[in-house]
């Protein structure tokens, strides 16, 4: 924690109480209540914990009102555009951007290290065919501990820094077999001569019986996807592998967990919400009707893939999105695709209308993903995989930093109590 000049002063019952206070490198000050119980007997309130700093961090940093996405202090738009997938894993893993060196010995080491243990493959077999792909994610990923007990020691760095790359590496092939699982294909093998995206949609869309080439248009759309779902501050799901690791479980385990809570439709399901909504739209000519009921507020319609909690003038990543968005769809064509019709001219009608830029309603990163993954011939039912394998790098990142704190502690929040107090137990035939 960095040293504090400045101090808060809190007057309860006529006591008084100095919080000291923190500056971060960038962003508001932090009032530091870690002795406000030991010394008043009293604890915070928040819910959500949406105004609770819970760890430090050098990761990530996100200002909502400026639009603001920095991944170790670089703007989410230049490592998008200029950057690669695995450069940004790198960057988000050991904190600096890697030399050429350094990069093409990253690459390698998670390249060699696609395949799954064999004995896996009879593990898919417990699913039923219909199991949603995240269910069979969750279960996978958390076995992976069984399989892999040389890395589970997270007191040895060395064991922690296999970990990593090994479900870096891993986690696109486990989301491709969850999908040609569901759909009753043949597992497709990884091609140690294809880029990271550029494999993962290798295996999900070719088939023994012909060849198949990625087409470099969506394997780059692809690894920008994975970019910007690569990290984003201290959310549930990441937040969930921090708790969860902060009780000493392996990693495999919490990111399980974190997997686990990014299904939740309120987190990772966004995209999937969006294109659903699309759908119960249906067509062009229902959109003036659609967009009346969603001014309404009696109507009870929400506009699903517009706008963000957190990001209260634009979202930086929907920027990009939007353009791997053009690129992809015109590559692929939308006169075909009614949904796809649908999204564009949504779009057009929501950025233009003043309504919604009052509202500041922006078209965000889960509408744009969701239309380019519906594109490229995804189910939304592997939306929320495709984030999860994304955001694997940042969920692994988040762990090693609080592993590697000196004072680290188990997570324990407080509660507000509200139920009965202390009373007498009466015997079941006195009441």
């Amino acid at each position: 924690m960095p040293n504090s000049t400045r101090s808060a002063t809190l007057t309860l019952d006529g006591k008084t109480y100095d919080l000291p206070v923190h500056s971060p490198t960038i962003g508001p000050d932090v009032l530091d209540i870690r002795k406000l119980y030991t010394d008043a007997d009293v604890f915070t309130f928040d819910p959500g914990f949406t105004s609770t700093a819970a760890c430090e961090s050098a990761i990530t940093y996100i200002d909502g009102d400026k639009g603001e996405l920095l991944y170790r202090g670089y703007p989410i738009e230049e490592l998008a555009e200029q950057s690669s997938f695995l450069e940004v894993c790198y960057l988000l893993l050991y904190a600096e951007l890697p030399t050429a060196a350094q990069l093409a010995d990253f690459e390698y080491r998670v390249t060699r290290h696609t395949m799954v243990h064999e004995q896996m493959h009879y593990f898919f077999r417990g699913f039923r065919r219909d199991a949603h792909p995240m269910a069979t994610m969750v279960g996978v990923v958390g076995a992976m501990a069984a399989f892999y007990h040389d890395s589970t020691d997270i007191t040895d760095p060395w064991q922690r820094e296999v970990a990593a790359i090994r479900m870096i590496a891993k986690l696109p092939t486990i989301a491709a077999m969850a999908f040609k699982y569901s759909v009753g294909q043949p597992f497709v093998y990884p091609k140690n001569s294809l880029s990271y995206s550029a494999n993962f949609l290798h295996m999900c869309f070719s088939v023994p019986a012909e060849e198949y080439v990625v087409n470099p248009v969506l394997a780059k759309a692809m690894d920008r996807i994975m970019m910007l779902h690569a990290d984003h501050e201290q959310n549930a799901s990441t937040s969930t592998v921090r708790l969860a690791g902060s009780s000493g479980a392996n990693p495999f385990a919490c990111i399980a967990a974190g997997i686990a809570c990014l299904w939740g439709p309120a987190h990772g399901g966004a995209n999937q919400a969006a294109l659903e909504q699309l759908r119960e739209i249906g067509t062009v000519d229902r959109i003036p009707n659609f967009i009346k009921q969603a001014k309404d507020k009696t109507s009870g319609i929400k506009l699903m893939g517009f706008g963000h909690r957190v990001y209260k003038n634009f979202d930086p990543r929907a920027t990009v999105m939007k353009q791997s968005c053009d690129e992809v769809l015109d590559l692929l064509g939308v006169h075909d695709n009614p949904l796809l019709q649908v999204a564009k001219e949504l779009e057009r009608v929501a950025l233009e209308d003043d309504y919604f830029i009052s509202k500041k309603l922006y078209p965000n990163v889960d509408f744009y993903s969701g239309i380019i993954l519906e594109a490229m011939g995804f189910p939304t039912a592997m939306f929320t995989p495709i984030f999860a394998l994304s955001r694997t790098v940042g969920w692994i990142s988040q762990w090693k930093e609080m592993i590697a704190e000196k004072n680290q502690k188990i997570g324990r929040p407080r509660q507000l109590y509200i139920g009965e107090p202390r009373r007498s137990y009466v015997g079941v035939t006195q009441r």
